[in-house]
C-alpha cells in the first residue's frame, strides 16, 4: 500500500494569513487524505535570511494595503479578525514550542486544532499568546493536558531547527506549505496545494 503524501506545513503563530488559511488548509488535508507535518517557524529568522522585511519596516503602502487585503480575506471566508488586535505585534516564540510538543506528544491532529486556537486567540479574540496563562487556558479550552506547557520549554532546538529546514526548503514566508519539494506560499495558494493532492486540474 502506498503511503499518504505529506504536505510541511511551515508557519507562524501570530500570522495572520495562517489564520486565514487554517482550515481550509485542515479541510484540504481530511479531503485528500493526506499527511501533515507542523513546522513552526521564526520569521525574525526567515525574514532577514530571505530578503523580507518585519512589518514596522516595510513601506508605508504595503503596510496599508496589508490591512485592505486582511479585512477583504476575511469577509470572503466569514472568519472574524481584528485589523489591528490589541496583542499584536506579539512573540510567537512560546505558542511554537507548545504546538511542537503537542505534536510530538498527542500528534498532529491535536497540533492542528490547537494551532487553530492559536491563531483565533490573537486575530479574533484580542488574547496575548506570549502569556503562558493564555497558552494554559488555550491547551484547557481544548483538553489538551496542561504539563504539555512545561514540556515545551525543551523544545527550542526543534524549533531553531525546523527554522533552518524552512529556510533550506525556499520557505521565506508564512504560511507555506510544501509538498514533494513544491512551495505553495501563501493561504490564497491552497487551491493550487488541493488539485495537486488531488490530482485534479478541477
Amino acid at each position: 500500500m502506498s503511503q499518504p503524501p505529506t504536505v510541511d506545513y511551515y508557519f507562524a503563530p501570530q500570522s495572520p494569513w495562517a489564520y486565514l488559511g487554517h482550515a481550509r488548509l485542515c479541510a484540504v488535508l481530511a479531503e485528500s487524505g493526506a499527511a501533515v507535518r507542523l513546522r513552526p517557524v521564526d520569521l525574525g529568522t526567515v525574514f532577514p535570511a530571505s530578503g523580507g522585511l518585519p512589518l514596522a519596516q516595510r513601506a508605508p503602502q504595503r503596510q496599508a494595503y496589508r490591512l485592505v487585503e486582511l479585512r477583504r480575506f476575511s469577509e470572503w471566508l466569514g472568519l472574524p479578525l481584528n485589523l489591528q488586535p490589541r496583542c499584536f505585534p506579539v512573540s510567537g516564540d512560546a505558542a511554537a514550542r507548545l504546538l511542537i510538543a503537542t505534536d510530538l506528544a498527542a500528534g498532529s491532529a491535536a497540533a492542528l486544532r490547537l494551532a487553530g486556537a492559536v491563531f483565533a486567540a490573537v486575530w479574533a479574540e484580542e488574547r496575548n499568546i506570549a502569556d503562558p496563562a493564555t497558552l494554559a487556558a488555550l491547551l484547557d479550552e481544548q483538553n489538551l493536558p496542561g504539563d504539555l506547557l512545561a514540556q515545551a520549554e525543551a523544545q527550542q532546538a526543534r524549533y531553531e531547527d525546523y527554522t533552518r529546514q524552512a529556510l533550506a526548503a525556499g520557505v521565506f514566508g508564512a504560511p507555506s506549505y510544501v509538498l514533494d519539494g513544491e512551495i505553495f506560499w501563501g493561504q490564497d495558494r491552497l487551491d493550487f496545494l488541493r488539485r495537486r493532492l488531488l490530482g485534479t486540474a478541477a
